[in-house]
């Protein structure tokens, strides 16, 4: 019976399949004054109850397994997240110390400093579920800042952003990965003419992230890379029908847009 009702729910939608179980219960519902006493209604009656309590109790099976691989999940990414540490650590402190070698006011202390800051935040905040929007509005900002004083190249950067609370909750280092992207592949490959336009809007309820770039197609590589399937991969396990993230690519435009919903 079990391997009949799963083959079956491969080919009819899930929503068809509910509304038919809630319209057959609504009828044993109307028709029992009339049909009660007869007995293949009462058989017909017991069955549906029965299917639809085995559906019920692989419904929630289903949720216990879910819950159970999510949490193996979570503690895979902590041990892999803790070994990578050792590295980072060891480069955050270098840079510290080289910081307080340069001199005052110096182009490359600047540099020093914004990929002090964007490392620790990676250190010590990306491990976190949860960090506000305000800090990661600051984290982004200072990839870009970042990346201005590295590129010796005129280029059009402008980054919009609207906070309607800073203080709404999100998973961390989610957009970084498209905002890499349109670097790599954008302006970092481009001699002249290059743009990144970024829109980040946010609400009480709702974060939309739009970043669009050109690029020079015979020297584009895949964009879609490792960093976008696990953004995908982390969106699935802690926004799962809580978000959309959508691409277009025209013939020397590039644009993804990613919008959650805030828990």
């Amino acid at each position: 019976m079990k391997w009949l009702i799963e083959k079956s729910m491969k080919w009819i939608p899930k929503w068809l399949v509910w509304s038919l179980l809630i319209g057959i219960g609504i009828c044993i519902l109307l028709f029992n004054d009339f049909f009660g006493s007869s007995e293949l209604f009462g058989i017909l009656a017991f069955l549906y109850f029965v299917f639809v309590f085995f559906l019920l109790v692989q419904w929630i099976l289903k949720q216990i397994k879910l819950v159970i691989k999510l949490k193996h999940e979570k503690t895979k990414t902590e041990l892999l997240h803790l070994k990578n540490q050792v590295n980072p650590h060891f480069f955050f402190n270098t840079l510290n110390n080289l910081y307080g070698l340069m001199e005052k006011n110096s182009k490359e202390r600047q540099m020093v400093l914004k990929l002090s800051d964007m490392m620790r935040y990676s250190i010590y905040e990306g491990q976190k579920d949860w960090v506000t929007l305000k800090d990661e509005l600051e984290y982004l900002k200072n990839y870009i800042e970042l990346q201005e004083i590295r590129y010796h190249k005129k280029s059009d950067i402008k980054f919009n952003y609207q906070m309607g609370n800073h203080d709404s909750k999100i998973m961390p280092l989610l957009f970084i990965i498209l905002l890499e992207n349109a670097f790599k592949h954008g302006l970092e490959n481009m001699e002249k003419n290059a743009y990144i336009h970024i829109d980040f809007i946010a609400d009480k309820n709702k974060v939309d992230f739009v970043i669009e770039n050109n690029f020079e197609l015979q020297k584009s590589e895949n964009q879609y890379s490792i960093g976008l399937k696990n953004l995908k991969r982390r969106l699935e396990l802690v926004y799962p029908n809580k978000h959309t993230l959508s691409f277009d690519v025209d013939t020397n435009t590039y644009k993804a847009k990613l919008s959650l919903l805030l828990k």
